[in-house]
């Protein structure tokens, strides 16, 4: 095994999943090694259109970043010789994914029970926005509403002095329903290497993300009965924000004891001490409004550096609130060659971002391109059928 070709190398995957939910878990597993074939209809997956292009208008700023590392073909998927391409396709492949709705994919002759009739091993993985099993299974789904759905921005409002619902300013729903997706996927491929066997998985993008927020937020409505409210209190609280300092702003997280009693103490604050218990978790949390405050009054008395130094050598956590701008200049990311600027073949000079997991027995491997609509389409189809050029119906687009 080349010691540089990922710890995923040799796993076969098939995308047919569009937009972020899907093409963000297969973009993870092709970090790691993966194989990911996407498979695109002639217009090309909508986020290929996202932002302004520099070259080419098929190759948006978030399609670099999203589908780096992928192949792309496309098959015309009305056709008949596009359909039995994809099925070629699938049974070479370990996985196969996409995000299509169900009476859809069914109507396309692609739902589980038929594709197992051509590819009984294959994992079959589909990322739905509800779980089949409820009434809102066909409902279409978008990041914003599951946000709205899932009771993120209710908990999001409360923490302001005014009720006032705002959207979380990233993809947030998608993105965390896409690492749930990838550890399906994970999941089930470790299953089929002790079994042999492969299973349809449903990846429900509404009950993960309420799966994934009620972590903490279930809280004392954890019992039953309930002993108290939905809601974390200390990540509730209207005063946690980042202070103010003399230049800027600072996040700080006193988190143990230790670290409140050595804070107020950097702080001069006895009365805070003396007053206000700040041992033991379930005490601080009655008063946790009032030591945000007491912090708050002070911080703008020192530069973020100044601060920055006094509190890391007391050993409580702090950060500057950089503005994403500075982002690319960051010293830990710097330091980690976490930002390559590479050459795309189409495309020039762009900002590539590595993979942040890394394994000691197996190196990283290079991160590929995101590629050109159909950019792979003869090269896939023609492995598939022992050279043989593919029918024209098949591959409707190839661009270099």
């Amino acid at each position: 095994m080349n010691p540089n070709a990922g710890v995923l190398s040799g796993l076969r995957i098939v995308d047919l999943s569009t937009i972020v939910f899907g093409p963000y878990c297969t973009q993870m597993l092709a970090d790691m090694g993966a194989e990911v074939i996407k498979v695109e209809a002639p217009e090309g997956d909508f986020f290929r259109q996202s932002g302004k292009a520099r070259t080419s208008d098929d190759m948006g700023p978030i399609h670099m970043t999203l589908n780096r590392g992928k192949k792309s073909i496309v098959l015309d998927l009305k056709s008949d010789s596009g359909k039995q391409a994809l099925i070629d396709l699938i049974r070479s492949a370990d996985v196969f994914i996409h995000n299509v709705r169900s009476a859809a994919i069914k109507k396309l002759g692609f739902d589980y029970e038929t594709v197992a009739t051509h590819a009984p091993n294959v994992i079959y993985v589909h990322c739905v926005g509800y779980a089949s099993v409820g009434p809102y299974a066909d409902f279409p789904a978008y990041d914003d509403t599951i946000q709205a759905a899932s009771g993120l921005i209710d908990l999001c409002a409360r923490t302001s002095d005014s009720y006032s619902p705002k959207f979380i300013p990233t993809i947030v729903a998608d993105k965390v329903s896409g690492l749930y997706a990838a550890q399906g996927v994970l999941a089930a491929y470790i299953h089929k290497l002790q079994t042999g066997k492969g299973q349809h998985v449903e990846i429900p993008m509404f009950e993960s993300f309420v799966h994934f927020l009620l972590e903490e937020h279930l809280f004392e409505r954890t019992y039953e009965p309930p002993v108290g409210n939905f809601g974390y209190r200390r990540i509730m609280d209207k005063d946690r924000k980042p202070f103010p300092t003399a230049d800027g702003f600072i996040s700080i997280l006193a988190y143990t004891d230790q670290n409140w009693r050595d804070l107020f103490k950097l702080l001069e604050c006895p009365e805070i001490l003396s007053a206000q218990p700040v041992e033991g978790s379930l005490l601080r949390v009655q008063h946790v409004g009032q030591f945000y405050a007491a912090i708050a009054e002070r911080t703008p008395m020192r530069t973020t550096a100044a601060w920055m130094k006094l509190l890391n050598q007391i050993n409580v956590p702090a950060m500057p609130v950089r503005k994403i701008d500075d982002i690319l200049e960051d010293p830990q990311l710097a330091a980690g060659g976490f930002f390559k600027v590479v050459e795309h073949p189409t495309e020039g000079s762009y900002i590539q971002m590595q993979p942040p997991i890394r394994f000691s027995a197996v190196g990283s491997p290079e991160v590929g391109h995101a590629p050109r609509l159909g950019e792979h389409t003869r090269e896939v189809l023609e492995e598939l059928s022992s050279g043989a050029k593919p029918d024209k119906s098949v591959a409707i687009v190839e661009r270099h």
